[in-house]
C-alpha cells in the first residue's frame, strides 16, 4: 500500500519572477499592512492586494514574495505569495533560502 503525499508536497512552489523579491514578514501593523525585511536589503511596509486578502493569511515570520512598487519600490510593495513549511523546505533544497 503506497502512501499519498498531501497536497502542499503535490503542488509546484512558485518561485519570484522578475521584479519580485523573497522577503520575512517583521511585524503586522493591521489593516493589511505589515513590515518585511527583504532580500534584496531593504525593509518594505507591504500591503495585501484586496483581490487575494482573504485567501492569504500572514504571520510574523512568514516567508512572502513581495513586489515592490513602480513608485517608492524601495519602501512599499504588495504582498503577492506566502510559502507554507513544505514550500520552504522546497527552496532550502533548490539552494533559494538559508
Amino acid at each position: 500500500m503506497t502512501t499519498q503525499p498531501n497536497n502542499e508536497e503535490l503542488e509546484r512552489v512558485r518561485m519570484p519572477r522578475t521584479g519580485e523579491v523573497l522577503g520575512v514578514v517583521e511585524q503586522m501593523y493591521g489593516f493589511d499592512r505589515l513590515r518585511v525585511r527583504c532580500r534584496d536589503g531593504f525593509t518594505r511596509n507591504c500591503r495585501i492586494p484586496g483581490r487575494i486578502r482573504k485567501r492569504l493569511w500572514v504571520r510574523e515570520g512568514d516567508v512572502v514574495i513581495v513586489r515592490p512598487w513602480a513608485v517608492q519600490g524601495k519602501e512599499k510593495g504588495d504582498i503577492i505569495h506566502r510559502y507554507t513549511a513544505a514550500q520552504l523546505d522546497a527552496l532550502r533544497r533548490k539552494g533559494l533560502w538559508e
